[in-house]
């Protein structure tokens, strides 16, 4: 039976710190999307829009999430914006 050492348990004790941050990033970014799909007027769409393209570029900068993820979810909603008429 081996014991953790020093750095195992300064490395899972920043894991957690980080997941609970990420994950309130995450749920940011999600709460926005949803609000844009759920948008029917254009103008308050395309608000919605900005702010959530904003909220996401940022985490990918971050590296919370992938690009290719972001860009999918970016294209998502620029494809509901323009829908609306």
């Amino acid at each position: 039976m081996s014991s953790r050492t020093k750095s195992v348990i300064k490395r899972q004790r920043q894991q957690t710190k980080n997941y609970d941050r990420n994950l309130h990033y995450k749920s940011k970014m999600k709460s926005i999307v949803k609000k844009v799909m759920s948008s029917q007027d254009k103008n308050e769409a395309e608000t919605l829009y900005r702010e959530a393209v904003s909220i996401i570029d940022n985490l990918t900068s971050k590296k919370i999430l992938h690009r290719n993820t972001a860009a999918r979810r970016k294209s998502s909603l620029t494809k509901h914006v323009n829908s609306l008429s």
